[in-house]
């Protein structure tokens, strides 16, 4: 199993920043690949699934079920989508005037061979890596300007 994080500190309060993120309306100026919202239970993000679909040539239909939720704090989701199943966590700490935001996943492969490991520690994980970097840089800034308001 790989595992992926980054974190990012931006101005602003945890609050601020989990309403931001839970915001599915403004995950097109943040997220990664993402899409559109294909479907979401009207319990998300406290329980329940959400369903997305990636850009032309990303992830496809991709699956979050909310395994763990803390008002305040943040979520853990059970990710799937054609070729990773994954725990992925967001956490939300306050810290002074700024806020620090976690990323994480846990992934599997759900295709792999003799010496594919070294695939995903090649390449697969670096690309994880990088599309959680550049999520958070960009909610970095959505935040920054929203708080500017």
């Amino acid at each position: 199993m790989g595992r992926v994080g980054t974190q990012v500190r931006v101005r602003g309060r945890a609050q601020e920043a989990e309403a931001l993120w839970y915001d599915t309306t403004r995950w097109p100026t943040f997220v990664d690949g993402f899409g559109r919202v294909a479907s979401v239970d009207p319990e998300w993000p406290r329980a329940g699934t959400l369903t997305w679909d990636s850009t032309p040539g990303g992830r496809g239909r991709v699956l979050e079920r909310v395994a763990r939720y803390a008002a305040g704090e943040g979520q853990e989701a059970d990710v799937e989508d054609d070729r990773i199943t994954a725990r992925q966590r967001v956490r939300f700490r306050g810290d002074g005037d700024d806020v620090i935001v976690g990323l994480e996943l846990d992934y599997r492969l759900k295709r792999s061979t003799p010496g594919f490991w070294l695939v995903d520690l090649l390449f697969i994980r670096r690309a994880q890596r990088d599309s959680l970097a550049r999520t958070l840089r960009r909610f970095a800034i959505e935040l920054s300007a929203e708080s500017g308001l």
